[in-house]
């Protein structure tokens, strides 16, 4: 009975022991699960294939905002437009006998976001913000009044503005960092001024990178945007313009839009879109090359009625009255076979040509016109505003 004894707890000793050191391994196992032993600064993320060895400590939100916020402004644009409440003004009688009498104007109010990008005071912000605008104020944190700022350069296409103000101060700026190296996953932060709500921040992630969207402009035309940054940090009306920020204070976008109909789908264009055209900005605004035609392909509908042995070549669709093709010869209903001795397949081809000119170029186009080809001269000009 004794040695029974003695049995049973030598066994349950070993059992004990067997439990005590489960529970040290378990408890090993999830430490360096939670808290990994090695840390790295955000943004710079290790190669280990090991899940559990890799890092992840983000810094601290508010010391970034407390860091950039300043350089993020408030911009309230004057837009003056022309209104015709009163029938009579635009009735071409009454005018005949009143022309002195000016249509009575209307003053329209908008506002958005910018960021100021140096410390004598060059901002930047969307070309929609301040589209139209007659005048443009900035506010700066910590400063009393409104700056006035000057338009300096501005583009359409690429829906970019660059402002500037002049202080007697040093301002504070946000440096431009790179969005090329931004991944999807990545944390940012968007700081700006949704309905008038000064320095609003939100903080999201990059969902998805190189976004094409087209959306329609209050001027009526089509933006066509071919490369944006996709978030879900939240941007609202009153954002547009203002600086989409990474972990490491840098702005890596400028929030542009944001699709209605969903919740966390936000753009912004990347700042490396930015610096490849800062300096033109600077100078007033982007040179493009343009000849002045719109383009088509060549349809096999096309191709039989215009007697062709296949659909090479570009259809010109519209020529601009006083653009070079214009001024040229060219004429709705060519049809652009050649450019500078190289087939054309597509408009596609065509464009692109004209893309990588520069203006004053010279380019020689085989045309087939009524049955017959010829070849036209076209001198590359400036893309008129």
């Amino acid at each position: 009975m004794k040695v029974f004894n003695k049995y049973k707890y030598f066994v349950a000793v070993l059992i004990g022991f067997a439990l005590g050191i489960g529970v040290v391994t378990g408890g090993f196992f999830a430490y360096n699960f939670f808290y990994p032993s090695k840390s790295v600064k955000a943004g710079n993320y290790s190669t280990n294939s090991s899940f559990s060895s890799t890092p992840y400590s983000l810094p601290s939100i508010p010391d970034i905002v407390d860091k950039v916020s300043d350089a993020v402004v408030f911009i309230e644009t004057t837009v003056q437009t022309q209104s015709s409440y009163n029938p009579f003004i635009d009735d071409p009688f009454f005018r005949f006998f009143f022309e002195d009498i000016p249509s009575p104007s209307k003053i329209n109010k908008s506002v958005g976001s910018g960021f100021i990008i140096s410390p004598d005071g060059y901002i930047l912000t969307n070309e929609h913000v301040i589209s139209g605008a007659t005048e443009v104020s900035v506010t700066v944190k910590g400063y009393d009044k409104p700056f006035k700022a000057q338009i300096v350069g501005k583009d359409f296409d690429l829906d970019l503005a660059v402002l500037k103000i002049n202080s007697s101060k040093t301002l504070p700026y946000i440096p431009m960092g790179d969005s090329d190296k931004m991944r999807v996953g990545d944390w940012v932060i968007a700081i700006g001024n949704p309905y008038r709500l000064d320095h609003t921040v939100t903080v999201g992630v990059i969902s998805a990178k190189g976004r094409p969207i087209t959306i329609p402009d209050k001027s009526g035309k089509q933006r066509v945007y071919t490369n944006l940054i996709q978030t879900d940090a939240a941007i609202n009306p009153g954002n547009s313009g203002g600086p989409l920020i990474s972990l490491e204070g840098e702005v890596i976008g400028i929030n542009t839009a944001i699709n209605a109909e969903a919740q966390g789908i936000g753009f912004a264009i990347p700042i490396n879109t930015v610096k490849n055209v800062l300096d033109e900005l600077k100078k007033g605004g982007i040179t493009r090359p343009y000849i002045g035609v719109g383009l088509q392909d060549i349809t096999e509908d096309l191709a039989k009625y215009f007697n062709l042995k296949n659909t090479d070549g570009a259809l010109i669709s519209y020529v601009q009255p006083g653009s070079p093709a214009y001024t040229a010869g060219l004429r709705e209903g060519d049809i652009i076979l050649k450019v500078n001795n190289n087939s054309v397949k597509n408009a596609n081809d065509v464009v692109n040509v004209i893309k990588n000119s520069k203006v004053n170029d010279t380019l020689v186009l085989l045309i087939l016109r009524d049955g017959r080809q010829m070849y036209l001269t076209v001198k590359v000009g400036k893309k008129p505003e």
